[in-house]
């Protein structure tokens, strides 16, 4: 769809690239979150369970933004990104608090470090 658009982007890879790291998180996060909710220890999961919701919440925001082209000003773009990666960042931590007890919680880390270093590379690239 990048493509199709007829404003080209210089960085059309890597905003693509963002954009499906972006998408695999949101679901990561969600699922996780559910999950959570699923567990017999689920009082012990509050702040992942929030922290999910907050990043899935960010990250789908950003996505839409991202597959707006509209020859606007970056900087709404770059702050976004900017509060992505620290969403992103801050459900990965505590989503490895929880990683060695359940699964869910590593594969959602593992989802939000590729989405924080895809947006890291995006926001470098737009800088």
């Amino acid at each position: 769809m990048l493509r199709a658009h007829p404003i080209t982007d210089p960085d059309a890879d890597r905003l693509a690239a963002a954009i499906d790291a972006l998408a695999a998180c949101v679901q990561a996060c969600t699922s996780c979150a559910d999950a959570c909710l699923s567990e017999e220890s689920v009082a012990e999961l509050r702040t992942c369970i929030r922290t999910d919701l907050d990043c899935a919440d960010i990250c789908a925001a950003t996505a839409r933004i991202l597959s707006r082209s509209t020859g606007g000003s970056a900087v709404p773009s770059r702050d976004q990104i900017a509060a992505c990666v620290a969403a992103c960042r801050a459900c990965a931590e505590e989503c490895e608090r929880h990683a060695q007890m359940h699964e869910h919680c590593r594969v959602c880390a593992e989802a939000c470090r590729a989405c924080e270093q895809a947006c890291e590379q995006l926001l470098t690239a737009i800088s």
